[in-house]
């Protein structure tokens, strides 16, 4: 009896010791399991959340930096103007301009200064762009331009005409003939058959203007834009010829662009309803 109860104890405390042992391996392999759930699921939550910011920061569309813009001087108080706006709308960008002759910015470009939207004032200049392949995609014309005479004040000389430029004595500014409204210019005086020399050619059409607010010349031909650009500074008069060299402006961005999301945004301003109304406020035609 003793030894089958001494027996019995030992069989019931090495079953109870080997079942605390299992005990804890079980709990050990289990522990583990779920430390390395943990971590993983951690580790899992990491990723998706850097994942989810990353995608978060490429796909919120937030700009920033400088956006450099080529852009014919008709366009100055325009996009000057957008500018503004842009920067309003995109706190961290500035928007810096380099406005000047189409055909002047055009060789800079396939010269290699960095600008990230190219906007000219004929497609010729943007041509001469997009043959060097420094274009990004097909440019698109956003607004066009019209040809108007610029006179004094009261246009003192009485300017009626195109013809009228051609008198004896009236001096008249044009501007060169590879610039768009230089080259508009010629056009027009072509469909009018007449001949006009002029006592200088300007290389933008704020040079040309510039020349009668200084009362240095008694006209010039330069864009209606120009005209409403000057206020009472200068005067307008109307052609009919104008209508036979009506420019289209295109824009574009640039290959080289360094910064081609504010490039883009930029120029989907300029199209915009919003960006159409402040050209077309300025004198401009459109597309």
């Amino acid at each position: 009896m003793t030894t089958r109860s001494v027996s019995g104890s030992g069989s019931r405390s090495h079953s109870r010791s080997g079942s605390r042992w299992t005990l804890r391996v079980v709990g050990g392999f289990a522990l583990a399991a779920l430390t390395l759930t943990a971590c993983s699921s951690g580790d899992s939550g990491d990723s998706g959340d850097s994942s989810q910011k990353s995608a978060s920061g490429s796909s919120s569309g937030k700009l920033s930096g400088t956006v450099t813009v080529f852009a014919a001087a008709s366009l100055k108080e325009s996009f000057t103007a957008l500018g503004k706006t842009f920067e309003k709308e995109h706190p961290g960008t500035k928007v810096s301009f380099n406005f000047g002759g189409s055909d002047a910015l055009a060789a800079s470009i396939t010269s290699g200064a960095p600008a990230d939207v190219f906007a000219a004032a004929s497609p010729k200049t943007m041509k001469t762009v997009t043959d060097a392949k420094d274009a990004k995609g097909e440019p698109t014309t956003f607004v066009r331009n019209q040809l108007e005479i610029a006179t004094l004040p009261g246009n003192p000389k009485k300017i009626k005409t195109l013809k009228d430029l051609t008198h004896s004595g009236l001096k008249v500014a044009l501007c060169a003939k590879e610039v768009p409204c230089g080259s508009a210019a010629q056009k027009a005086l072509t469909a009018a058959k007449l001949k006009l020399t002029p006592v200088s050619y300007e290389q933008d059409v704020k040079g040309a203007l510039t020349k009668v607010q200084l009362k240095e010349v008694d006209a010039s031909v330069v864009y209606k834009t120009d005209v409403k650009a000057a206020g009472g500074k200068v005067a307008g008069v109307e052609f009919p010829e104008s209508e036979q060299a009506i420019n289209d402006y295109p824009i574009a961005p640039l290959k080289n662009a360094q910064n081609a999301d504010g490039a883009t945004a930029f120029i989907d301003l300029v199209k915009s309803a919003r960006g159409q109304k402040v050209l077309g406020q300025a004198g401009f035609l459109k597309p």
